[in-house]
């Protein structure tokens, strides 16, 4: 007897093969409407139901974002919905332990869960949680508490919880991937993170990335999703890293979300998906301008309001 998808995975289906039709919002485009989606490895292009395809069969699926970018959480939101039955979604924007629970009005049930709406400028993120629960599919906290991750950030790593603390010292970074999320972090604050507040403040990244890790490997589900920026995501000094040491043999697709020009650095993520870009204020407006060549090195190296 031939399968039948249910209504809301139709939906789902169908607003994935829509993704070349524009979108209407408050955001200005930078770019006419397309999506390009490439194996980061090969440099090959894929269709959205072939990168599905890949999810589909992958046991974690980690889906970065620029924040401030509503066509990567559009895209995401369909491209979650179409994964279908099994799968189940941990997003950043809650803390750990919390969920989204039935109700009937989006904003609402949101913040019942602790979504800070004000924080991540709401309704930038509508889409993707009207598609994911629309689908029937559970959403649930992975983040570390803000209040804890201003305390790491003033104190270092050990004012973190014993089980945040040891999953970081079982899995630790790289020489090399240390460096990079050093120049991460120095670039995401402009040139101006005093080299004294580096390491507390790599240990605030870590502990959130440890959060979300631990979140994913609790919430179960074929595959289990992970909504997060494009920083947690990476493969080097990301949330993969604890995977990982996690479950070794765990097949992970790691999704970068960019913007037309962004190049990935080699080897972060598994894909790159770039949509239309958005235009922002200088996100270095706010550090009073960036040093010389910092602002420069920073556009090249990635997108901002990813971390």
């Amino acid at each position: 007897m031939p399968h039948h998808p249910s209504p809301r995975r139709r939906l789902a289906l169908a607003a994935l093969a829509s993704l070349a039709v524009p979108l209407l919002h408050a955001c200005a485009l930078t770019s006419p409407r397309r999506d390009d989606i490439v194996d980061a490895a090969s440099g090959r292009a894929l269709t959205s139901a072939q990168l599905l395809a890949q999810a589909r069969a992958a046991d974690w699926v980690l889906l970065g974002e620029q924040h401030d970018n509503l066509h990567h959480h559009a895209q995401r939101g369909a491209f979650i919905a179409a994964l279908g039955p099994g799968t189940v979604v941990v997003t950043e924007h809650l803390q750990r332990g919390r969920r989204v629970e039935p109700g009937r009005e989006l904003q609402s049930r949101l913040q019942a869960a602790g979504f800070d709406p004000r924080a991540w400028g709401w309704p930038l993120h509508r889409a993707l949680y009207e598609a994911v629960l629309d689908a029937g599919l559970p959403v649930l906290g992975g983040n570390a508490p803000v209040a804890l991750v201003r305390q790491v950030a003033r104190e270092g790593l050990a004012a973190a919880p014993p089980e945040l603390r040891a999953l970081l010292d079982a899995a630790p970074l790289s020489a090399a991937a240390q460096a990079s999320l050093d120049r991460a972090l120095e670039e995401g604050h402009c040139g101006h993170l005093a080299a004294a507040r580096l390491p507390a403040t790599r240990a605030a990244q870590r502990v959130r990335d440890a959060a979300l890790a631990l979140a994913l490997q609790a919430a179960g589900g074929r595959p289990g999703v992970l909504v997060a920026g494009n920083e947690h995501v990476r493969r080097d000094y990301g949330v993969p890293v604890l995977l990982r040491h996690l479950r070794p043999q765990a097949r992970l697709l790691v999704v970068a979300f960019g913007e037309p020009g962004w190049r990935a650095d080699a080897g972060a993520h598994t894909h790159l998906w770039r949509t239309p870009g958005v235009a922002r204020v200088d996100p270095c407006a706010a550090f009073g301008g960036a040093p010389a060549g910092a602002e420069a090195t920073a556009r090249r190296a990635r997108p901002r309001n990813s971390a």
